[in-house]
């Protein structure tokens, strides 16, 4: 029976994965001092072209997105078999299905995911920033039922096409599955309760550590920190088109940077999950 060894940080883009792999490689480091983000635990990104590559010995840019797509969950199981331990992959796809009614992540390798959520009132500032498109545009994206990243055909990305669909269609793939195990991590959590919320993930990915280990890695992995190693050294996975990948990562931005018309255009694409996630009552107000 192969073992279940891979757990995934799944998320839609901007909402505190990154933070998290920061935090996750200062608890396992072990260190006193903070880990360089640029060179974090190795979770290599589901989407990786090089990993494609190595795991079925053909090259990517030869295959349609079709062939590339039903080959991804044995790419995984590859992955699995020469892992030595548990094993984090980041990942921003939604779990999508094949053509041949696979999940693009396959149920027999998976330990589990743990999903990073953000109110997407404030998750369309960062993104905006990351992309370099307007805020009008990014709620559009953010609303589009077949939005991909790397999906143009011109240029070779060094990842794979990763279909992000909606929002909400996004967390609804996840969350609404009962093939993998989910721990849902909010990002509001992350920052209003963050020893609870951090421990939680933790206990799911089953790592054995006290709270005084898990209170150093956050204090090694604030925000602080973080932007001070940007500013000197630069992050490489920092897009083009975003002057810094570290900015406030407060919540609440949107009260200030949001039009009215803005706020009711993206309760009003995302009004179910929304209120389900808690982030607006039934009357549509935010909360």
């Amino acid at each position: 029976m192969t073992e279940k060894n891979l757990i995934w940080l799944a998320s839609y883009p901007k909402s505190g994965n990154t933070w998290f792999r920061v935090f996750l490689t200062n608890l396992l480091n072990k260190n006193e001092k903070p880990a360089s983000i640029n060179d974090l635990l190795d979770t290599t990104i589901a989407s990786s072209r090089q990993m494609f590559d190595e795991a079925t010995g053909l090259s990517a840019s030869d295959l349609t997105k079709e062939e590339i797509e039903e080959l991804r969950p044995d790419v995984y199981r590859y992955v699995s078999k020469n892992a030595t331990e548990r094993s984090f992959h980041k990942i921003h796809d939604a779990l999508i299905y094949t053509h041949n009614e696979e999940p693009i992540v396959p149920a027999d390798v998976s330990l589990g995911a743990i999903y990073f959520i953000r109110n997407p009132l404030d998750l369309v500032i960062s993104f905006s920033n990351h992309t370099g498109d307007s805020i009008d545009e990014m709620i559009g994206l953010m609303n589009k039922r077949e939005y991909s990243f790397c999906a143009k055909t011109d240029k070779l990305y060094n990842q794979l096409e990763q279909k992000l669909l909606s929002w909400s269609m996004h967390l609804k793939s996840w969350i609404d599955q009962d093939i993998i195990p989910v721990c849902l991590m909010k990002y509001e959590d992350m920052q209003t309760n963050t020893l609870s919320t951090f421990k939680q993930a933790i206990d799911f990915a089953g790592i054995k550590a006290s709270d005084e280990e898990i209170l150093l890695a956050l204090e090694l992995s604030k925000l602080e920190e973080l932007q001070k190693q940007e500013a000197e050294a630069g992050f490489r996975e920092r897009s083009p088109q975003s002057r810094k990948f570290f900015k406030r990562g407060g919540l609440g931005a949107w009260k200030q940077e949001l039009s009215n018309e803005q706020v009711k255009m993206i309760i009003g694409d995302h009004f179910d999950m929304m209120l389900r996630m808690g982030y607006i009552n039934e009357q549509g107000i935010p909360i």
